[in-house]
This record gives structure tokens, sequence and C-alpha cells, in this order.
């Protein structure tokens, strides 16, 4: 391949993927950039997901979903071969450019450190759930027996992130511990 001087300068380029098929796309790609020994050449390869949240018979399950479908980032120096490789990858449509048929366009830094920093923050969301709720605060409970009751919210375990609300049910009030995960906030 090509001559290595010093660093090679990676760049995160957009490639256009067919939606519905973007983790294959960074399989086969992944699988073709070791199998041609060019892991110096292309970085990371991700595809843009955040974590959403369905219930599912009363249970709550987190899924990754795709935010940007159709498109894959691949940090890569794009250098001799490497386009080929990338453009040739089932299911590639090729990469977004500035002009149709134009050469690639890498992505400004700050796009990408905004959709990383999209990334991040989702995967770190979990973890570091901020308190989102304020004692006093009237709620929604959205899981759980209690389900579509509302009440006030009467004390909050950040550590166990739990809640104690109180919900009044059947004229009158109960207190019921429940997670961050069971309420939401009154809109």
């Amino acid at each position: 391949m090509i001559g290595t001087v010093g660093e090679i300068k990676k760049r995160w380029y957009v490639v256009r993927a067919i939606s519905g098929k973007e983790a294959k796309v960074k399989e086969y790609l992944e699988m073709e950039i070791n199998r041609l020994k060019m892991n110096e050449y292309v970085g990371q390869i991700l595809i843009p997901t955040e974590k959403v949240f369905q219930i599912r018979n009363g249970k709550k399950v987190s899924k990754e979903k795709s935010y940007l479908p159709g498109y894959v980032l691949v940090e890569a120096a794009l250098v001799g071969e490497v386009p080929h490789v990338i453009k040739g990858i089932p299911n590639v449509i090729g990469f977004l450019g500035g002009v149709k048929g134009g050469d690639p366009m890498p992505m400004r830094i700050s796009e990408v450190n905004r959709i990383l920093g999209k990334v991040d923050e989702l995967s770190e969301n979990e973890e570091e759930m901020k308190i989102p709720f304020v004692v006093g605060e009237s709620v929604k409970v959205i899981d759980g027996p209690f389900n579509n009751f509302n009440g006030t919210i009467d004390e909050i375990n950040e550590d166990k992130k739990k809640l104690k609300v109180m919900v009044k049910i059947f004229g009158r009030k109960n207190l019921v511990e429940l997670s961050y995960m069971q309420v939401e906030k009154e809109s």
C-alpha cells in the first residue's frame, strides 16, 4: 500500500447505506478493513444510535435506535484503495459529498462532536441520570400497579433512584415507592 509518512490523518466521513442495513455495513466494513490490514487508515465506524425506552408487556425495555437512518460514520484517511474498499461494501450507496458524484466531504469537527457527544451523552445518560424530579412536584405513574394514577413526590432517594409518591387511591392518600423510570412529569 502507500508508504506511511508520520501519522495518517483520519477524518470523519458520512457513508450512505441502505436504511436498515447500517449494522451490516459496519460489520462488513470492519471485516474488510481487518482482512486488508487497513486498520491504520480506518479508525472508528459508528452508527449514531440513541436509546429508546418502550413499555412492552408492562416492562420497560430499551433498544438502540438509529437516529440517522441510512448513515454510517467512518473515521478514515481516504488514500489509495480506501475509498474504493468502503464504496465496495454491500449495501453502501456511497459517500456523502458536497456535490453529486464529487469527492467525499469530511464532516466538520463541530458536527462530529455533536453526534459523538450525542452518542456518549446517551450511553452515560442512564447511569448518570440527573435528578429529574423535585419534592412536591406532580407526576403521573406510567408503569406498575398504579399505572395512570397521578401523585405528588414526597421524597427522593438519589442513590436508589427511587421516589416516594403520594398517590390518591380510592379517595385516600397512599405513599408508594417507585423508580424514576416508572413516573413521568405531568406536562
